[in-house]
């Protein structure tokens, strides 16, 4: 019964890393994204030549 407790208690911290990681992923990509796209859309634009 004690290794299972354990278990659990793993993938609780396992699943809150994750989602930390993934709000972390998500603000940067909220700050960032405008940016991002902007260069993109240049790297495109380079690429068709307009």
């Amino acid at each position: 019964m004690y290794q299972l407790r354990e278990r659990g208690q793993g993938l609780v911290e396992y699943a809150l890393i994750l989602v930390l990681v993934a709000i972390v992923v998500i603000a940067i990509l909220a700050l960032l994204g405008p940016q991002i796209a902007n260069i993109f859309s240049q790297i495109t634009s380079g690429l068709t030549g307009t």
